[in-house]
């Protein structure tokens, strides 16, 4: 079916969609239904859209910028584990129980606290109970959780996928009216590509509805280097190597957009292959066989293959390393960049607010 057609079939359901999303947002900006609040600092990431913004390596850059100074805490809801009470993750955990953002929050940040709960504010309850020293917690994708009152929100807005071209579900991808980017402390505008023009910053900044108190910035991604997805301590590769000694790639993603992947790797003139599924996708039988049948149609010696941190998650658990001839299957990481070197005004903010409302004890 024609897309523009489609809109217009689901419209009338996104017009109801989008009177029950004001009448929620009306009962608690009025008070009617409660939020909880808690007596120290509670910072949530989310979004307006379904679909991959940058969730998680945005919420690693928090944990990187505040672990080493506050008893750092990172509660998920752990989308589509088989699990439903509240669970601490610990790096022995596989993606069935977590989540698979959970586990690799956990398995790249040891030293900190990770949790799963469906009830954030249940969540945090049990975390305060089990761990009163907690300084800081980071609510992943918790911005229409509003039975939770953060204390600083930040928003994320895909570049790719910005709200004032969007339309509200299932018309389109917004969760919520262009209007509720308002409740939001902090925007950041992601996936941004490193050259783009200052112009086009001030027009996508002009069709955002912010107040003079919200602050908005522009973030990119950096990848890491390949490392092993059997040996993820092991010492990893360079991407000219992968050029030089390889040269074809069976590219495995299941995340929501792959597009800036894809194209990252055509820059090294690769010959790619690429496995396409949904995201958070759980890999079955019949996926692992086809993912093993065409790494092995790729030209001996010439081949590898390179898929995301999250998916090497899920991978890791499902493929057999003696399947493989050659120690060549890899992931890459990936990292947040700020354009215009706006970073340390971001991780002022965010220290600041944590040391100004620090404190251990919580009230509902």
């Amino acid at each position: 079916m024609n897309r523009k057609l489609q809109k217009i079939l689901l419209f009338p359901l996104a017009l109801i969609y989008g009177l029950v999303i004001r009448i929620r947002n009306f009962l608690f900006d009025t008070g009617i239904l409660k939020s909880t609040r808690f007596d120290l600092p509670l910072i949530t990431v989310g979004n307006l859209t379904v679909g991959g913004t940058g969730k998680t390596p945005h919420i690693e850059y928090l944990v990187s910028l505040l672990k080493d100074k506050y008893d750092t805490t990172v509660l998920s809801r752990g989308y589509k584990r088989k699990t439903r009470s509240f669970l601490f993750v610990e790096t022995s955990a596989d993606v069935s129980t977590s989540g698979d953002e959970p586990l690799q929050i956990k398995l790249k940040h040891p030293d900190i606290t990770v949790a799963v709960d469906r009830n954030r504010v249940h969540g945090v309850n049990e975390i305060l109970t089990a761990e009163p020293e907690t300084d800081i917690i980071l609510l992943d994708d918790a911005f229409q959780h509003r039975y939770i009152k953060a204390g600083l929100s930040i928003l994320l807005i895909d570049y790719n996928r910005l709200i004032f071209n969007d339309h509200l579900l299932p018309a389109g991808r917004l969760r919520e009216h262009r209007s509720s980017v308002k409740r939001a402390d902090i925007v950041l505008i992601t996936k941004t590509p490193g050259d783009l023009a200052h112009d086009m910053m001030k027009h996508i900044s002009r069709k955002i509805p912010l107040n003079t108190s919200q602050r908005l910035y522009y973030t990119g991604l950096s990848y890491d280097q390949p490392f092993s997805i059997f040996y993820p301590g092991k010492p990893g590769i360079t991407m000219n190597r992968v050029r030089d000694d390889m040269g074809n790639v069976l590219l495995v993603t299941g995340i929501a957009e792959p597009a800036p992947l894809l194209s990252y790797l055509h820059e090294y003139d690769l010959q790619v292959t690429h496995l396409k599924y949904p995201d958070h996708h759980h890999y079955n039988e019949m996926d692992l066989r086809k993912i093993k049948d065409k790494y092995l149609g790729l030209p001996d010696g010439k081949r590898c293959l390179i898929t995301t941190e999250k998916d090497a998650i899920r991978l890791r658990e499902r493929l057999n390393e003696k399947d493989f001839p050659e120690d060549r299957l890899f992931y890459l990481g990936i990292n947040v960049v700020f354009l215009n070197n706006y970073a340390a005004e971001f991780n002022k903010l965010i220290l600041d607010y944590v040391r100004e409302n620090r404190r251990n004890s919580n009230v509902s």
